[in-house]
């Protein structure tokens, strides 16, 4: 059979969009798939490619049937090195690229490339190419082509791609070389897909601090994006439950303090602790008080509340210590006003708390309560608690 020598060019054309859009992205040159196969006269065969990475967009393959003893001159993996992106390859007559340059032989097949393995072995037994996402009807000894995202081999998520391949020798036998190059997006990479981003949305809608956002719609865009900066979607569901809530929490945190909300996530925190402290939770509403706390919270909701479960404790000494502790951060916040007021009353300090607790009785506290109302409740609570009363009718008798 005579053989032929020559070059080859592939030009292939793409939407003027996509012509003018540089893509972030690269060749995926360690997952190539490159299989020579023989054929006899008129037989069928599959090639199945590599696993095609996550993110893969688009695809590059190039097909070349040789004679005997015929060689590749250069691979599809050492042209591609030279071009950044798909648009190189995709910008018309303005941009041609030279694809393949290979010795071919005579010898020509069909072929048909398949989106699962049981609709390649049906076409073996059947020949049958009606459930293919392409088609190549008509013999050829080479073939190149750019799969972009939006054909049907590319469009949905596959695990590999099969190619089959009938022979169109009479009589001879032949070698056929197959070559698959994926275009693996950046972002795509990732696994984020919108599915996927719409699960971190519906969990941030469960979020306990959720309902006290005003700024609910950026407060989810910004969790999105955190989740999304610090792991890949497979990753995130392949990890525990706790490190995932970890993650997410953590998530959360950024988020809020994008969206100038941190404080909104302490008064909720705050106010589940001390709902589990006045079941008799202590440990578990002191715990998640301290947690916070010891993370580098710096809130005055988060101290006033663990202040206030140290006295209902008879843990004096180190209420006055986290009061030291949170005033650094927050000298003037009535709340640990309200709590130094009450930390003096129980460390022998009468007096500075007879001044602190009239300096204030006409204003109100953040939550809107005023100071006389939660001076006389917080009294009655530590009664209730068997806290030293001594001197509570005197304070009583100043705020009345």
């Amino acid at each position: 059979m005579k053989k032929n020598a020559y070059l080859w060019f592939a030009v292939i054309l793409v939407t003027p969009l996509f012509a003018q859009t540089k893509k972030s992205g690269y060749w995926d040159t360690m997952r190539t798939t490159t299989e020579t196969i023989e054929l006899r006269a008129g037989e069928k065969k599959i090639i199945k490619t590599n696993a095609l990475p996550e993110g893969t967009t688009e695809l590059v393959y190039r097909i070349t049937l040789l004679d005997d003893n015929q060689k590749l001159s250069g691979s599809l993996v050492s042209v591609l090195k030279a071009i950044p992106d798909p648009t190189g390859i995709s910008q018309g007559a303005a941009g041609a690229v030279f694809l393949a340059s290979t010795i071919s032989g005579d010898d020509k097949a069909t072929f048909a490339i398949f989106s699962s393995e049981s609709e390649a072995n049906s076409y073996l037994t059947t020949g049958k190419t009606t459930t293919a996402c392409y088609v190549q009807n008509t013999p050829v000894n080479k073939e190149a082509r750019l799969l972009a995202s939006d054909h049907l081999c590319v469009k949905n998520p596959q695990s590999a791609l099969w190619f089959g391949f009938q022979s169109d020798n009479w009589l001879m036998k032949q070698k056929i070389v197959l070559e698959v190059v994926p275009w693996v997006d950046s972002q795509a990479s990732t696994g984020w897909t919108d599915i996927a981003r719409k699960e971190i949305v519906e969990l941030g809608k469960k979020r306990g601090v959720y309902a006290l956002l005003a700024k609910k719609e950026a407060y989810l865009v910004a969790l999105t994006k955190n989740v999304m900066g610090v792991t890949t979607y497979p990753n995130y569901k392949k990890i525990s439950e706790i490190e995932r809530n970890q993650l997410v929490e953590t998530a959360e945190k950024a988020a809020l303090k994008e969206t100038g909300e941190s404080n909104l996530r302490s008064q909720f925190i705050a106010k589940r602790a001390m709902a589990d402290f006045q079941k008799g939770k202590t440990e578990l509403g002191m715990g998640a008080l301290q947690a916070e706390i010891n993370a580098g919270a710096t809130d005055a909701v988060l101290f006033a509340s663990l202040i206030h479960c140290y006295l209902q404790t008879r843990q004096f000494a180190k209420a006055e210590i986290c009061l030291k502790d949170a005033l650094k951060f927050n000298p003037d916040d009535l709340q640990l006003k309200l709590e130094e007021a009450h930390v003096y009353l129980f460390t022998d300090k009468v007096g500075e708390a007879k001044i602190v607790y009239k300096k204030y009785i006409d204003q109100n506290l953040p939550t809107g309560k005023s100071w006389k109302a939660q001076v006389l409740a917080d009294l009655q609570l530590f009664e209730k608690s068997g806290l030293p009363n001594g001197n509570f009718k005197k304070i009583r008798h100043i705020v009345d």
